[in-house]
């Protein structure tokens, strides 16, 4: 598993835009680029998956920006991920799982298998708000 810097700015982006836009405020690309210290070019390819992943809504304009099109504890850190075109799983093999004659033995599929589970099962449990509130990490 490797989480790319398409990935690693998309949920950046997404914690600075939760705090921002706590009030429903909208948040531009420009504000977020400026507080993350990510080009703007590149957060609007991020906030383009978002939305069209139907995470955040956006208003065209003056006053105009982002938000959430959902509560923050209705969010979670993998649905960022998955928008930003994360694969979330371990690859420990560099054969193809329909072409390998040892899967159903293969003692370290089995481990790398549940370990992917285990860290998106995670990644699922955890909240914007969670991550928000800093709960999780205490």
């Amino acid at each position: 598993m490797r989480i790319t810097l398409k990935g690693r700015y998309a949920l950046r982006a997404a914690l600075a835009l939760a705090e921002m836009g706590k009030n429903g405020d909208m948040v531009s690309i420009n504000t977020l680029s400026e507080a993350e210290d990510i080009s703007s070019i590149f957060l609007e390819q991020i906030f383009f998956k978002l939305k069209k992943a139907k995470i955040v809504t956006s208003i065209r304009g003056p006053g105009g920006g982002f938000s959430f099109s959902r509560p923050l504890d209705a969010l979670t850190v993998k649905e960022i991920l998955d928008a930003a075109g994360e694969e979330l799983s371990y690859k420990f093999c560099n054969k193809d799982d329909k072409k390998c004659d040892r899967m159903s033995d293969c003692m370290s599929h089995k481990v790398f298998t549940s370990a992917t589970h285990k860290v998106n099962d995670y990644l699922n449990s955890l909240t914007l708000q969670t991550v928000l509130e800093g709960k999780e990490f205490r």
